[in-house]
């Protein structure tokens, strides 16, 4: 690889002086063929004056032209003048014995005609040259002949090595492409026992897992030239560019083998073939020949391997993915609680941290972050510091860090009722006094009255650990605590005074009985069947489902269960609530009273009747109001800047 190029200068700074060259060049080139016409001319006089010369015999002889007297005095001095209508010059000339002859109007060169000539069309060519040359920018040569240069930037060290001490969490995927950084350092030592290593290696991965830091980190591993282009570079308007792209990207990688040619979003340019109108002779599908030619055709491409990144393997295309060419799919799958731990460690790196910072409850609390959620998480925690004029990040902005990602920031300027406040207060204990009688449940985590995002208020749950299957048990807990918050409204308020603020957890509910029924086959009646199926693999966390062929009397049972499932969690959610009203109306008005409660301080009230805060205030049940009475004066918490936070929600 040869670190000797020059410094590449602003493209800008290099077009404008070729064309300030190409200007002064025509102005030079025209004041040549112009020259002649001014050449010799001398200096210029008026033509009265000129008159008296000859009267005064200073003249020696002259050239009369149509538009131009020029002549010499009998000093040998040049004069010109610029001649007027009279007869009679010449008879003035003889009496004083003025040498003088007439001289044809000189016209343009052959050059100057043909200069003025051609001028329109060489601006016309320049403009259409400089047009095109804006249009493929950056295809390798770029000029107006670059259009099938490939696009592909080559990475060296200049631009930040990174290595596999800077990727954490994904520890099974960087096992399984230690075997190209080997194959790399030492080729010979599979060669010796017959072995091919893999051609490509297709990361597969939700995004934000760490796809591209992954393939980076191979190239830095291995010490080898990494050449990365996004799969929609490829793709131009013009019938086969992509196509030679995709050559010249490869003969751009021979002359640097061993190497790396990474290839983000390869499902821009490597979906299935005769998907669309087309009759397969489209930009896109001979982009993607060409590909698959280059990985595996006659000629070998050795030293070269292909690292490809998506998120949507399920529409890559077939050939894609056989043998020879991207041999190799590596999952890259969000991080369980020790991965988000090790990723947390390594962006905790480059911020100032307060010595009550535990990694390993953050890790806890952040279950399904992938490694860029996390990366923004360290980062809003780092900006909160700063604008509360902290030199040290402590673990309380790691919190409020971690609500603002969650749950959505707060929306204290937000005007609310008191009867919204209580009805919102309820509502969330109905939930909270749920979840903490349900075994199969997962703890609370916090649970508030403050709007935030969409939400008037919100019980967040957290897993003790990572969970990758749920149980029937749960599911149904998970029913009832949904169910919680609907309940607790009717409970206190009364039937007419219902809210519409469960819609989203009855769509929830719903959503979990429709699944258990049609897919999980956790019907009785129905039985281990499946009555649904997913359109494809799911995507940024949605799938679409289809209800397979079904009788009428089967769709009808369906819907009977799925019915049956969601009232038996709210029948549940009615016993637990109805059997605790004194702990719903406990919560309730502590809710009221301090707008947001942690777990263990929700786990202590309803166990011992009182909270010691951090402030050293208690709530006892003498400070608590009774249901029905009027709404206690929110105590004001400090605020992010010290002052004291808004009162209400």
């Amino acid at each position: 690889m040869n670190d000797d190029k020059e410094p590449q200068g602003n493209p800008w700074i290099k077009s404008a002086m070729i064309w300030a060259g190409v200007i002064v060049a025509l102005l030079l080139f025209v004041s040549i063929f112009d020259s002649p016409r001014g050449a010799g001319a001398g200096t210029g006089i008026a033509y009265s004056e000129f008159r008296q010369k000859v009267q005064d015999g200073q003249v020696k002889e002259v050239a009369v032209a149509p538009d131009r007297i020029t002549g010499t005095l009998t000093n040998d001095q040049r004069f010109s003048t610029t001649p007027v209508v009279d007869p009679g010059l010449p008879a003035l000339l003889d009496d004083y014995g003025v040498k003088y002859s007439g001289q044809a109007e000189q016209g343009p060169s052959f050059w100057q005609i043909m200069l003025y000539q051609s001028l329109p069309f060489i601006l016309i060519l320049g403009i259409a040259f400089f047009v095109l040359r804006q249009m493929q920018k950056g295809g390798g040569a770029g000029g107006a002949m670059g259009f099938g240069k490939s696009k592909a930037k080559l990475l060296t060290e200049k631009h930040g090595r990174v290595t596999f001490q800077d990727v954490a969490g994904i520890d099974e995927a960087r096992e399984e492409l230690e075997e190209i950084v080997e194959f790399l350092k030492d080729p010979t030592k599979f060669a010796r026992l017959g072995g091919k290593i893999p051609k490509g290696a297709l990361l597969v991965g939700s995004p934000g897992t760490g796809k591209t830091l992954l393939a980076r980190a191979i190239a830095g591993e291995a010490g080898v030239p990494f050449f990365t282009i996004s799969g929609s570079d490829f793709v131009e308007m013009f019938v086969g560019v992509g196509a030679s792209r995709v050559r010249d990207m490869f003969e751009q990688a021979k002359k640097n083998a061993p190497c790396i040619v990474f290839i983000d979003e390869i499902d821009a340019v490597g979906r299935h073939r005769g998907a669309g109108l087309g009759n397969g002779n489209d930009e896109r599908e001979q982009t993607l020949n060409q590909l698959l030619v280059e990985m595996d055709g006659f000629e070998a491409n050795e030293g070269i391997i292909i690292v490809a990144a998506t998120n949507r393997p399920d529409v890559l295309d077939p050939a894609l993915l056989r043998p020879g060419r991207f041999d190799r799919q590596v999952v890259v799958p969000r991080p369980d609680i020790e991965g988000r731990e090790k990723i947390l460690a390594v962006h905790m790196k480059k911020v100032p941290l307060a010595p009550d910072v535990n990694a390993r409850t953050i890790a806890r609390g952040t279950p399904g972050f992938s490694g860029a959620d996390l990366a923004n998480l360290v980062n809003e925690a780092a900006l909160m510091a700063a604008r509360r004029g902290k030199r040290l990040v402590a673990m309380d902005e790691f919190e409020s860090a971690k609500d603002k990602v969650m749950m959505g920031a707060e929306r204290r300027s937000m005007v609310m009722t008191d009867d919204e406040k209580k009805m919102t207060a309820y509502h969330e204990a109905g939930h909270a006094i749920v979840s903490v009688h349900e075994p199969a449940s997962d703890p609370i985590h916090k649970a508030t009255i403050i709007p935030r995002g969409r939400a008037l208020g919100m019980v967040m749950r957290l897993p003790e650990r990572d969970s990758y299957s749920y149980h029937r048990d749960k599911m149904h807990a998970n029913m009832a605590v949904a169910m919680g918050g609907r309940v607790a409204e009717e409970v206190i308020f009364g039937h007419d005074k219902v809210s519409s603020g469960a819609s989203s957890d009855i769509q929830y509910a719903t959503k979990l009985a429709r699944d258990m029924v049609t897919q999980w086959g956790m019907s009785e009646k129905l039985g281990p069947l499946q009555y649904e199926e997913q359109q494809g693999e799911t995507f940024l966390g949605y799938s679409q489902s289809q209800r397979v062929h079904m009788s009428d009397e089967t769709a009808k049972l369906i819907d009977k269960e799925i019915r049956s499932l969601v009232e038996q969690g709210y029948n549940r959610a009615k016993e637990l609530l109805t059997k605790h009203e004194d702990q719903l109306h406990l919560l309730a008005n502590a809710m009221l009273e301090y707008e947001t409660l942690s777990g263990e301080e929700i786990k202590t009230l309803l166990d011992k009747g009182e909270i010691t805060r951090e402030d050293g205030t208690t709530i006892k049940p003498s400070s608590i109001p009774a249901a029905g009475t009027a709404i206690p004066k929110t105590r004001r918490r400090k605020g992010p800047f010290g002052d004291p936070a808004p009162q209400g929600a």
